[in-house]
């Protein structure tokens, strides 16, 4: 089990990766392509009992330990989103997040699904869940949904439609963009100019949505160090008592295009009955 703290800039985070593996269905979302063609996207069904059982944020868990933590840490994430861009910022989109670590196993993918699932509660926000992590794409296995298509084949092939891959849930704020199918050359479609109209396009299309990248680790796969120059924000989870400063400090200057980084520390054991902790942290 995992539970978090509040943050500040870029210094300490902390929650578990576990993923599930529950199932889907489908229906309907408008589309956000400048090329749409009016066709809309699927609707899906969160297997929230699964999610309950890993210990992370369902829509039975409004009160949980877990879902304590991630209102402290989403809040100054979500009024840095709020906030106007800075044009001399490298950044320009700080509603755009990516949640990333220095090697796998540190608690990305759980720190990605539950922050973007406390989001989803806010009243007046909606949320974008992009599967970034291409290598090892992991979300849609621990919302229990299924998909074929995805983010890398919105960006190679050009008969495709934002409705034909991204995923509405039965979660009234929450959508999901999955990975994708594999592709050899994911990265520089990830650095090519079409990515990067989508990134300009999902960042000011909808003011009130907040997107969520869940990378690759850092010194793992080159995707981060390409997604660090459109995100406005980073979480970057860091596992207790596992990731070596080295590590971190590797990992961070890999991603160091971005001015905001927060530090996310993961399965911090306060006492021997006591349940991990998470805490947040600004490392600029």
């Amino acid at each position: 089990m995992s539970s978090a703290t509040p943050a500040m800039p870029a210094s300490t985070l902390s929650p578990q990766e576990k993923a599930p593996a529950p199932k889907v269905t489908p229906q309907a979302l408008p589309p956000v392509s400048p090329h749409s063609t009016g066709k809309r996207s699927r609707t899906v069904v969160v297997n929230h009992d699964a999610l309950a059982a890993a210990g992370m944020i369902s829509a039975k868990s409004e009160n949980t330990a877990i879902a304590e933590e991630f209102r402290f840490i989403k809040r100054p994430l979500l009024l840095k989103a709020s906030g106007e861009s800075d044009p001399d910022s490298n950044n320009r989109h700080r509603n755009l997040i990516m949640v990333c670590s220095s090697r796998s196993g540190d608690g990305k993918t759980f720190s990605a699904v539950n922050l973007a699932m406390s989001i989803a509660l806010e009243r007046d926000l909606t949320v974008m869940l992009v599967d970034a992590d291409l290598a090892k794409p992991s979300v849609t296995g621990v919302l229990g949904i299924e998909a074929d298509l995805g983010l890398i084949d919105l960006i190679s092939d050009d008969t495709l439609d934002m409705s034909d891959v991204l995923l509405r849930t039965d979660i009234d704020n929450l959508t999901v963009l999955p990975a994708g199918r594999p592709h050899p050359l994911a990265t520089e479609l990830l650095a090519s100019d079409k990515m990067e109209k989508f990134i300009d396009d999902v960042a000011v299309r909808y003011p009130d949505r907040i997107v969520i990248f869940d990378s690759a680790p850092a010194l793992m796969n080159s995707i981060p160090g390409v997604l660090s120059l459109y995100v406005g924000q980073i979480v970057f989870v860091v596992q207790a008592d596992k990731s070596t400063q080295e590590q971190v400090n590797a990992a961070l200057g890999i991603v160091d295009s971005c001015d905001d980084i927060y530090l996310l520390l993961n399965k911090v054991r306060k006492g021997k009955h006591q349940k991990d902790n998470a805490y947040y942290g600004y490392s600029n």
